[in-house]
């Protein structure tokens, strides 16, 4: 019996140990953390189950049948944050580049399902090359499969991907899917295809952060929903995110204590706006004056500037605020302000939290490029949004 504790132990070891020391040793070099790091910062401490830990690929061709590794590249299990049950994956660059094979796959939609059955977020942290290259048509079968639960689970549970490294092809596809992207500024790209595809088709001259870095995606395609500093910080923020998110849409937004009194008169909103309508105000200000403690999180601050889209409390239940900024194009309506808006506004109709919204607002944006680029159409999602909204 203490024979096969002991083998079992080895394997458990194997297992933690990714793709062997020198790789771990190559991805701290890059300034980011392992799969398994990223999952104890994220998580309360000692609250990870582990799924699925021995599960090895089953490709015999081009070599493959040599190079096995426990767990195939993504770690996936449940844990709590602040006591609340959440399921993740995480991606292990150390193993074959974190790419995708079948069984690869099917232990991310395993946990899917698990997280939509039993109505609790899930959390992906992605740091992978696409599909595995040796395993063909399976593991683009294996894509699928993952994106038919990404919309399966749209509206159901909350789904946030976290974009830890380099990403392309599928490993971008299942992010856009989900409720919410962020990004680490300078270890993390997102592309359909990298820079040297690129030259190839288009002879453009790209780097893989001009094509595709947290700047780029914050604040020019509005892909991302923010970017932070580093691992640790990123991590740090998801945990502060999933306190405002319910579990699912069959639960109320969780509730937590203030210090702030509701009765409080905040004599300093007085003079906030200027007697003179053309001089632009700090819309934050009111934000951080009303909610409690001053405290809220902001989506996608750096795309669509003109309008503020962000989960705060109020009475210590979670609301959505929406704002014109005047201090960004006045505070018009264009067409990013109104994607945003828009899809903030419907992620919280889905998940049963209350919209305050803060008008200052001069109309739509003028102009060719609006009307071209259709600013009928994209200001209507703002429009339908709020329409729709329960």
């Amino acid at each position: 019996m203490q024979d096969i504790l002991q083998a079992l132990e080895a394997k458990r070891a194997k297992a933690r140990a990714g793709g062997g020391q020198k790789r771990v040793d190559a991805q701290h070099a890059k300034g980011k953390l392992t799969a398994r790091e990223r999952i104890e910062i994220l998580l309360d401490e000692g609250s990870f189950e582990e799924f699925d830990m021995f599960v090895e690929h089953r490709c015999t061709e081009f070599g493959m049948d040599a190079q096995k590794f426990p767990g195939d590249g993504v770690i996936t299990g449940q844990g709590t944050i602040n006591g609340r049950l959440i399921y993740l994956f995480s991606k292990d660059f150390t193993v074959f580049g974190g790419s995708l094979s079948l069984t690869h796959a099917a232990k991310i939609v395993k946990v899917q399902q698990m997280a939509a059955r039993n109505g609790a977020p899930v959390i992906g942290l992605f740091d992978a090359g696409g599909a595995r290259i040796q395993e063909g048509v399976d593991s683009l079968a294996g894509y699928a499969d993952i994106f038919m639960e990404n919309v399966m689970s749209s509206g159901v549970i909350p789904q946030i991907s976290v974009i830890m490294g380099p990403c392309a092809g599928g490993d971008v596809y299942s992010p856009a899917l989900t409720d919410f992207i962020f990004m680490v500024k300078d270890t993390s790209y997102m592309f359909v295809t990298g820079p040297d595809v690129v030259k190839t088709v288009t002879n453009e001259v790209v780097t893989a952060e001009e094509l595709g870095g947290a700047s780029v995606h914050g604040a020019k395609s509005g892909v991302i929903d923010g970017s932070f500093d580093n691992d640790f910080d990123t991590l740090f923020q998801m945990r502060r995110l999933v306190d405002y998110l319910p579990l699912s849409n069959r639960e109320k937004p969780p509730t937590r204590p203030t210090h702030d009194d509701p009765e409080r008169v905040e004599m300093s909103l007085d003079s906030l706006v200027p007697a003179n309508p053309n001089k632009p105000y700090d819309m934050k200000e009111l934000i951080e004056k009303v909610v409690d403690d001053g405290d809220y999180f902001e989506i996608a601050k750096d795309f669509g500037k003109n309008i503020i889209t962000a989960f705060a409390r109020i009475e210590g239940s979670t609301v959505g605020v929406v704002a014109n900024q005047p201090m960004s194009l006045a505070g018009v309506l264009d067409i990013d302000s109104s994607r945003k808006a828009a899809r903030f506004v419907r992620f919280c109709d889905c998940f049963n939290i209350p919209i305050v919204t803060f008008v200052d607002v001069p109309g739509f944006m003028p102009g060719t490029k609006q009307e071209y680029g259709g600013l009928i159409k994209h200001g209507a999602k703002l429009l339908f949004a709020f329409a729709e909204a329960t």
